[in-house]
């Protein structure tokens, strides 16, 4: 067998391996974070948390596809683990930098929650008074 072929199967499995591994950690730790964002409606962050897995899977499964071919053909191992390694490194960056501006966003959103909650008043107006009236 091909040495590219060879490079180009652990590369795609490793790859998979990692993309799923990280959604579902992403997911279940990210869980309890969306529910905090979303004021606690479970089935809302259930809901979120689904489509961020999958949006997740896509760019990252696209991403793993399109980086799949390589200008070089591979003549000898040394050449399989250096190809490996740039190949695999670029998708473990590509997965943190989708991590990071998934907590990013989500951040946000939960600061704008938390600055809502704290414009409300803690106990409703029990009264009026007048404005000071200016003296000529």
């Amino acid at each position: 067998m091909d040495l590219t072929v060879v490079a180009y199967v652990v590369y795609l499995v490793v790859s998979i391996s990692l993309t799923v591994w990280v959604a579902r950690t992403l997911s279940r730790n990210g869980r309890v974070f969306l529910a905090d964002v979303l004021h606690g409606n479970e089935k809302l962050a259930d809901a979120v948390n689904h489509l961020l897995v999958v949006g997740f899977y896509l760019v990252n499964l696209g991403f793993v596809a399109l980086y799949l071919s390589g200008d070089d053909d591979i003549a000898d191992t040394r050449g399989i683990f250096e190809a490996l390694s740039t190949k695999l490194g670029v998708v473990l960056l590509v997965l943190g930098v989708m991590h990071l501006g998934n907590v990013w966003v989500l951040n946000k959103i939960r600061r704008r929650g938390v600055m809502e909650r704290e414009q409300l008043p803690p106990v409703p107006p029990q009264g009026w008074t007048a404005p000071p009236v200016a003296e000529a």
